[in-house]
């Protein structure tokens, strides 16, 4: 069986850090397995950079299975790149075309300053977590999930929000830097639940409160978020963040 290989060339943005300059540099390679996933081909390119005595190019990765949420890079001007609900990582070469140009990016946003080549600080997403992201619940021995009621539709729109993997696509893709989608993600997994609701209005106010001190934008429906999304996370999320921070505010104001 004749593998497939293709030769590209790569434009990747490089810069030492967040207070630095950064350029665009342009790596030929050739003979890249198909089957290969883009972190791998990026893998293949440090390798020869390495032989060469060069600097490899720095990007995140972990699980490389798509669950992580670690990944993550613009390609040639989508986030993820031009697969739908496809993580970085999961993204493979058979996806291009012999001969093909990639612009390879970091996700872009003032709250998301460079690290490093496309390496990006993402933590202003854990602050938001930690500022609302938490349940009330009895000590004692441990409940039986089945003796607490839901109904099948609310448990499903919770598992949906629940899919967001914090990967910062939604953001990098907003023209306002929004983080809205994934705020409302995480704010919808909890609201919807019996167990969300000790902390309910607290937390809707307390994680947009801390989204907005973070530098992240507003959103304004373009919808970009949800296109991008490697988990299909729903802007309907948005709206139900907007009616819990507006609950929260009228009746914890």
């Amino acid at each position: 069986m004749t593998m497939s290989s293709i030769d590209l060339t790569l434009q990747i943005w490089r810069q030492k850090n967040n207070d630095s300059l950064g350029h665009l540099e342009t790596y030929p390679l050739s003979g890249i397995n198909t089957d290969m996933s883009f972190l791998e081909m990026l893998d293949v390119l440090n390798e020869q950079l390495t032989r060469a005595g060069k600097e490899p190019v720095a990007f995140d990765h972990d699980c490389r299975e798509g669950i992580c949420g670690m990944c993550g890079a613009v390609v040639n001007g989508i986030a993820h790149g031009p697969e739908r609900e496809t993580t970085l990582c999961q993204l493979h070469m058979r996806n291009f075309r012999s001969g093909d140009t990639l612009v390879i990016e970091p996700f872009r946003s003032r709250a998301f300053p460079i690290r490093k080549d496309l390496m990006v600080d993402r933590s202003a997403f854990d602050r938001i977590i930690q500022s609302g992201g938490y349940v009330s619940v009895n000590t004692g021995g441990t409940p039986d999930a089945n003796t607490i009621p839901i109904p099948s539709q609310v448990a499903e729109l919770a598992m949906d929000a629940a899919a967001c993997i914090g990967c910062g696509a939604c953001v990098a893709s907003c023209p306002n830097g929004a983080a809205m989608l994934f705020t409302g993600a995480k704010i919808s997994q909890l609201c919807l639940l019996p167990q969300g609701q000790p902390e309910r209005r607290q937390r809707a106010l307390a994680m947009v409160e801390t989204m907005d001190r973070e530098g992240f934008g507003n959103c304004t429906n373009a919808r970009e978020c949800e296109a991008v999304c490697p988990k299909g996370i729903s802007i309907r999320n948005i709206a139900r963040l907007n009616q819990e921070f507006l609950a929260a505010s009228l009746l914890e104001g």
